[in-house]
């Protein structure tokens, strides 16, 4: 699944600082911060998104 849509962090705060943002690629998991959307995204390909997300929800 591939989308240009960014989607922001339900853990982000309603203030506008220190937010992350998230959209998938055709093979990986695009984040960004979203006070400096310019200074581009970190990659992590989908397997590994994955197994991050696992052990932060402790699984």
């Amino acid at each position: 699944m591939m989308t240009e849509d960014w989607n922001k962090s339900t853990y982000s705060n309603a203030e506008g600082g220190h937010c992350v943002e998230a959209r998938r690629d055709q093979a990986a998991v695009l984040v960004r911060d979203t006070q400096n959307r310019d200074l581009g995204h970190l990659a992590a390909p989908a397997p590994e998104w994955t197994a991050l997300m696992a052990a932060v929800r402790g699984q």
